[in-house]
C-alpha cells in the first residue's frame, strides 16, 4: 500500500496504484502524487530517478507513458491537466530512504497527531533507525535527537539552505548535467542573492 506522504487522499492512492508500476518499469520512482480540483482539475506527479537527477526529457517520457495508461484505465471523471515534475531542491521527503539520503540537511516534519504537545518539528535530519526518522531539534537551548515513527508523519520536506543548494549543484555537475562555467555562474548568482537579502 502507498504511504500517505506519497499519496494522501484515497483517490491519490488509487492513482498511485495505477501509475507507480508504469513509472517503475521505466526506471523511475514516484515521489508524490496529488489530484487537485479547483476551477480545473490537475494531476500532479513528482518523480525521480532512484539515485536522483531527473531531467525535463524524463518528465516528458513519464507524461507520455502515464497519459497512455490513464486513457485506458480512465480513473478520473473530469477533464484534467497532467503535470509531471522533478522533486526540486527543497523536495518533499516521502520515503524512508529519503530521510537516510538527506541525513545532515535541515528539514521540516509534521505529524498527524500531537507528539509531546507539538506537531511541527524543524531541525537536522539524523538518519533512520528501524521505522523511526531521527531529527536533531533545539529543546530549551540544547540539541536533542528525537525519533518520529515514519507512519506518524503527515508532511516532510527539506529546507532550502546554502548547503543543500551547493550539494545539489555538486551532484548535477558530477552527473555531467552542469559544466564548469554553469556551476561557477550559479554559485556566483547564489552568492550575490545572499548579499541582497
Amino acid at each position: 500500500m502507498t504511504n500517505t506522504l506519497i499519496a494522501k487522499a484515497a483517490i491519490d492512492r488509487r492513482l498511485a496504484e495505477i501509475i507507480s508500476p508504469v513509472i517503475e518499469d521505466m526506471g523511475y520512482e514516484l515521489v508524490r502524487i496529488r489530484l487537485m480540483s479547483g476551477k480545473s482539475t490537475i494531476l500532479q506527479i513528482m518523480a525521480d530517478k532512484p539515485d536522483g537527477g531527473i531531467e525535463v526529457d524524463d518528465c516528458a517520457d513519464i507524461s507520455n507513458a502515464v497519459s497512455a495508461v490513464m486513457d485506458v484505465e480512465d480513473p478520473i471523471l473530469d477533464a484534467y491537466t497532467l503535470e509531471v515534475s522533478s522533486p526540486g531542491i527543497d523536495r518533499p521527503l516521502t520515503r524512508l530512504k529519503d530521510f537516510e539520503m538527506f541525513e545532515g540537511y535541515e528539514a521540516k516534519l509534521e505529524t498527524a497527531e500531537m507528539i509531546d504537545g507539538r506537531r511541527r518539528f524543524k531541525g537536522e535530519l539524523a538518519g533512520v533507525e528501524g521505522e523511526d526518522v531521527l531529527i536533531n531539534i533545539e529543546n530549551h537551548g540544547e540539541t536533542v535527537t528525537i525519533g518520529l515513527h515514519f507512519d506518524w508523519l503527515s508532511d516532510a520536506k527539506l529546507v532550502l539552505t546554502d548547503d543543500l543548494i551547493t550539494e545539489m549543484l555538486r551532484q548535477r555537475k558530477e552527473a555531467g548535467l552542469l559544466n564548469e562555467d554553469q556551476f561557477d555562474e550559479i554559485e556566483t548568482e547564489e552568492g550575490s542573492e545572499e548579499e541582497t537579502k
